[in-house]
């Protein structure tokens, strides 16, 4: 107070330094008269204007003296400023990374922001990190869409014409009249079904994500909704959902004569199933099955004791059955009392898949932003159905 004081007299108080004409006097002497004279008028002045301002001080705010104390001692303390999040942070990593150069002798000022216990628990601790990434659980998808084919509609619904069988042509002699016949024909219609949902996700949380909570929102959907879509393809039944491979009725299916195993020869039974399609067929089959049942035919032996599966050592080549393809499918049953562990076929040929619309997702920050939540909805419209049995066959297991 006293300085500030001292600032604002300063400019009212005079130097005399003239010098008379004539005058004989030592210059520096008459300096020193003069600077004498100033700090004894300065002083005078101030000490007179300071009394006056303390004399009205506590008329007007008793306290005012003692707040401004307070508030000097406060600034004049080391460190007293106000820090933000990320200024704490770059503090502690200073820190940090100065302990770890220096141990103890390092800075004492600095180490006191680290997080510190006992030397036999760990001593200083690194100070925290708030990662950019995401702990998620890994989704697997089913691989049907990648060997079905896939077409695009506007469409409610796909119609596919389908020849059922063929004209009834007879050997005849040279003055034999004709026979006339018909192949008969029929439909395959293919419904767009629709798979939805929403999700309500606070405004505040948004915000403050910076638009990474939308982001993981939206791969969660897309997540679902493949997980949804591939396990439908495989298994899908019911009005609503689009036909599987495994629920289609006239897709041959092929007993293993046992619940628990694929049969007292199943080495028999994958060769009889390979060669029961036609060669057409055969030539661009796939093998279908889960982990576990693909875990199970490695471990089949003949004999000496070796493996009847040798897998592929080659890069980039697929692992083969009857120098056929497997691809491993989640969503296909394990081996089990009426379970279908298998399947194998031309998957292209047998199966399509129809994409009336892509994952739709619609964000809707009105109907409930009086309760500060904002909706987001998704849409996806996918069929998929068997047009072609005779291209597949599947082994299924024993009820009991």
């Amino acid at each position: 107070m006293k300085n500030v004081a001292k600032n604002a007299l300063l400019g009212s108080v005079a130097l005399d330094l003239t010098i008379k004409e004539g005058d004989e006097s030592d210059p520096a002497s008459i300096i020193t008269k003069a600077l004498g004279d100033f700090s004894t008028e300065f002083e005078r002045k101030f000490d007179d204007r300071f009394k006056a301002l303390e004399a009205k001080a506590p008329a007007t705010d008793p306290k005012l003296t003692e707040r401004l104390d307070k508030i000097e001692a406060k600034v004049n303390r080391p460190g007293a400023t106000d820090k933000t999040k990320d200024e704490q942070a770059e503090s502690e990593k200073k820190a940090f990374h100065s302990y770890l150069r220096q141990g103890d002798r390092a800075d004492p000022v600095e180490l006191k922001t680290l997080i510190v216990s006992s030397d036999p628990q760990g001593g200083y601790l690194a100070p925290t990190e708030l990662s950019t990434e995401f702990i998620r659980d890994l989704v697997e998808y089913s691989p049907i869409r990648g060997l079905a084919t896939v077409r695009s509609t506007t469409s409610p619904a796909v119609a596919y014409p389908k020849r059922i069988g063929t004209t009834n042509g007879k050997w005849k002699g040279e003055l034999q009249a004709q026979e006339g016949s018909e192949p008969s024909f029929g439909q395959v219609e293919i419904p767009v079904r629709e798979i939805n949902t929403f999700v309500d996700i606070s405004n505040q949380l948004l915000a403050d994500s910076a638009g990474v909570a939308e982001a993981e929102v939206r791969m969660a959907l897309a997540e679902d909704f493949g997980q949804k879509e591939g396990a439908a393809f495989v298994k899908g039944s019911g009005p609503l959902m689009p036909e599987g491979l495994l629920t289609n009725g006239d897709v041959v299916s092929v007993p293993t004569g046992n619940a628990a195993t694929l049969g007292t020869a199943p080495a028999d039974l994958l060769i009889s199933v390979f060669y029961s399609l036609q060669a057409a067929y055969r030539q661009r089959g796939t093998w279908l099955m889960a982990g576990s049942t693909l875990a199970a035919i490695r471990k089949l032996k003949d004999g000496q004791g070796n493996f009847l599966w040798q897998p592929s050592l080659q890069l980039g080549q697929p692992e083969s059955i009857l120098g056929r393809p497997v691809v491993e499918v989640p969503d296909m049953d394990a081996i089990g009392a009426g379970a279908t562990p298998i399947a194998f076929g031309d998957i292209a040929t047998a199966y399509r898949i129809i994409d009336r619309l892509a994952l739709s997702i619609l964000v809707n920050p009105y109907l409930l932003a009086t309760n500060g939540i904002t909706r987001i909805h998704a849409t996806r419209r996918v069929g998929g159905a068997v047009i072609r049995p005779a291209a597949l066959k599947k082994i299924t297991c024993a009820v009991s």
